[in-house]
């Protein structure tokens, strides 16, 4: 029986996601800093992980294997999204950032490959975002984090085939969760006073109306994708999910990048 240890498993995709591998027989393990949630999760057990720090990462995997013997599958599904401006966005907001969405997924790699390497099998998922393949105003930080953890996992999808090890993406557009909220109050945090408050305004009417319910997947959707990335014989590089997904990144291939900009500030609003 495989092995599976997914973090972000206290909400949203996370939690659903350790649930359908649970269901399909996976022994699997929810990792977030805080587990109350995760113990309700049928199937699944839960194991207290703080990815800003690296002790408790290693902590987390040394818990798993104790218990299970080995980790088979990881899924990096934790995430937030720190918006504002580049200008305004202090370093220690961006520092956080890029701790919990790029460093901290990329420690629990380092710790779980040589038993991957020992065992000459092994998958990791990494739930990254459209926003990895463009950018958008006032989500610098956060498209920043997307597009390393894109690269990193290119990287290492090459490093480690040869010893049986796949690496897979997937590629949410908007999801129906709570992240846009939290997002909102770190854009509202950074840049919802001084030069950039109209802009911000513009983005806060944009993810609270109506447009954006029509590109908006479900909890369901995603975390069924993302499952299915963990467990399929032969994965994919990427699955991106979402209405139009696809459309979004050829735009952004294809148009030149004022062009795009353009197309960026007319869909949110910006003047």
């Amino acid at each position: 029986m495989s092995v599976a240890l997914v973090t972000g498993a206290s909400s949203g995709i996370g939690a659903r996601t350790a649930e359908l591998l649970a269901a399909q027989g996976l022994t699997v393990f929810g990792a977030a800093r805080t587990t109350a949630a995760i113990a309700r999760l049928d199937g699944v057990t839960p194991v207290s992980l703080d990815l800003t720090d690296e002790p408790s990462i290693y902590r987390a995997v040394n818990a798993v294997t104790d218990a299970a013997g080995s980790i088979d599958v990881l899924v990096n599904c934790a995430g937030y999204g720190e918006f504002g401006s580049v200008e305004e966005t202090s370093l220690h907001a961006a520092r956080a950032q890029l701790e919990v969405n790029v460093l901290g997924a990329v420690g629990l790699i380092q710790a779980v490959l040589p038993g991957m390497r020992e065992k000459g099998k092994g998958r990791i998922v990494n739930v990254s975002s459209l926003a990895g393949e463009f950018a958008a105003p006032l989500g610098g930080w956060y498209h920043a984090s997307k597009f390393a953890l894109e690269a990193l996992s290119d990287s290492l999808r090459g490093e480690v085939a040869q010893f049986g090890i796949d690496v897979t993406l997937v590629q949410p557009s908007y999801v129906d969760t709570d992240w846009h909220d939290t997002a909102m109050d770190h854009l509202d945090a950074a840049s919802g006073d001084g030069p950039y408050a109209g802009m911000a305004a513009a983005m806060r009417r944009y993810f609270t109306g109506a447009a954006i319910k029509k590109q908006t997947s479900s909890v369901e959707d995603v975390a069924a994708l993302v499952a299915k990335a963990a467990v399929v014989d032969r994965p994919r590089t990427r699955y991106r999910i979402g209405p139009g997904a696809g459309t979004a990144v050829a735009l952004a291939t294809v148009l030149p990048d004022r062009a795009f900009d353009a197309l960026t500030r007319k869909q949110f609003g910006y003047a």
